[in-house]
């Protein structure tokens, strides 16, 4: 970025884990504030009475009225393929897999397919103001290339890969243990560390790959120790008992993955929604996180994920905030804290907004270990910026009009809020979403 710029509304932020301190001395609010973005990052940040006399020369905010700033949302499990599947009807995993996601993914071996379905993508990623997020795409190496390419033009900082499978799966969608590790192993050259973009190994789930293929993925790990890894773990009870049938010589499903060395910081593991008290224990000692996916969840019918067994304080576990489009029903990470909201009442515990917008923040850049760059606005870090307004439709503006406070205002946003929120979204202090843009609203980074 050439120039300094500035935006001005109320922030929101966060300087610790509010499910393992008290919520409230977690949370940052700056009521009026105003944030300095310079070379894509932020210098300077505060009220606005006073950030206001030390702007740079030539330098005037832009300002958003009654709206939020927050980090940018970040998503730890959605697969880009099944964008056009989104809204498939009446199965449960194992079905819907093979009745929808294996068909749609097989169109992935046309390059200008996945051209088109990545521009797609990232477009509702940013329309949610979602600037980062962990991607599956599919078995063939173009789907890679098609997604991290559009990833570049926009600067989002992106972790992504090539599914692993070979077996279980409709021929076209089977590669060997051996052409799935050259195959990763080519895609990690070309595209881990190129920009903002972070190569992820991914095998699908267990039951779709055999063990010498497993073992690859492991010896992929470490030969590149900063790659991620992500992969399914315990979603639905069905498929632990394959699981359970496949590998009968391994204690539990997430053993599977702890024996060939991918369970370890930077790997995400989607859903958990039926984990043991030994598989959090191994989670919490590894450094390992959960995506927890309500919305999936819920639509699969696949049962209720445990936040706060996840996050218990003698013991707590990384856990970050996915969507899981297609069998998630939104891109909205707004949607799906509403989700998550109604997840945690049915499991007889309370999310309250101040851990929900954590989570899918700075929470979710820890699950990540990028915390140290994104998930929070502060002076140092990644001008990944989301603006949300607060009278985005006219029940929000009316029930806004009549909260009490910063909290019950998030609260507000995160369960009459949608995309529709979402004012701008901003990609390395680069504005690549506008609302109120007539025609395109999307550009791409300068």
């Amino acid at each position: 970025m050439a120039h300094s710029k500035a935006l001005r509304a109320d922030v929101v932020t966060f300087k610790g884990d509010p499910f393992l301190s008290k919520p409230e001395d977690c949370l940052v609010y700056i009521p009026d504030a105003i944030v300095v973005i310079d070379n894509g990052a932020i210098t300077d940040l505060g009220p606005a009475s006073e950030v206001s006399k030390r702007l740079p020369a030539g330098v005037t905010p832009e300002h958003y009225p009654d709206s939020i700033i927050s980090a940018g949302f970040i998503d730890t499990h959605i697969h880009y393929p099944q964008t056009e599947m989104i809204a498939a009807f009446g199965e449960q995993l194992l079905e819907w897999l093979h009745k929808y996601t294996f068909v749609a993914e097989q169109k992935f071996i046309d390059k200008g397919h996945a051209d088109k379905v990545a521009g797609v993508f990232l477009r509702e990623l940013l329309r949610a103001g979602t600037t980062t997020a962990v991607v599956y795409c599919t078995v063939h190496p173009q789907s890679v290339d098609a997604f991290f390419e559009e990833s570049n033009r926009f600067n989002t900082r992106m972790i992504a890969g090539k599914v692993l499978m070979d077996r279980n799966a409709p021929d076209a969608l089977l590669d060997t243990a051996q052409r799935g590790y050259d195959e990763s192993k080519a895609l990690i050259a070309r595209w881990h560390g190129k920009g903002r973009q972070h190569y992820c190994v991914t095998p699908r789930f267990a039951p779709t790959s055999t063990q010498a293929q497993l073992d690859a993925c492991g010896t992929l790990v470490r030969e590149h120790d900063d790659v991620f890894v992500q992969t399914h773990l315990c979603e639905n009870l069905a498929e632990i008992a394959w699981v359970k049938e496949l590998f009968p010589d391994r204690k539990s499903y997430l053993d599977v993955y702890a024996n060939v060395g991918i369970v370890r910081p930077r790997s995400v593991y989607g859903h958990g929604v039926h984990l043991t008290e030994d598989d959090f224990c191994t989670c919490h000692q590894t450094g390992a996180a959960l995506a927890h996916c309500p919305t999936s969840n819920l639509f699969l019918g696949s049962g209720l994920f445990r936040i706060f067994d996840a996050k218990k304080p003698v013991r707590p576990v990384r856990v970050g905030l996915g969507t899981d489009v297609g069998a998630g029903t939104s891109f909205s990470q707004l949607q799906t804290l509403n989700e998550a909201y109604k997840v945690a009442q049915m499991n007889a515990t309370r999310l309250n907004a101040i851990q929900a917008f954590y989570l899918a923040t700075r929470g979710s850049a820890e699950a990540l270990y990028l915390d140290d760059r994104i998930g929070t606005v502060a002076k140092g870090f990644e001008a990944d910026l989301v603006v949300l307004d607060k009278r985005a439709t006219p029940l929000m503006a009316f029930r806004s009009g009549v909260v009490q406070d910063i909290v019950e205002q998030l609260f507000v946003m995160m369960i009459l809020g949608d995309d529709r929120a979402v004012r701008a979204t901003y990609v390395a202090g680069e504005r690549v979403y506008d609302r109120e843009m007539t025609g395109d609203k999307f550009s791409y980074a300068a």
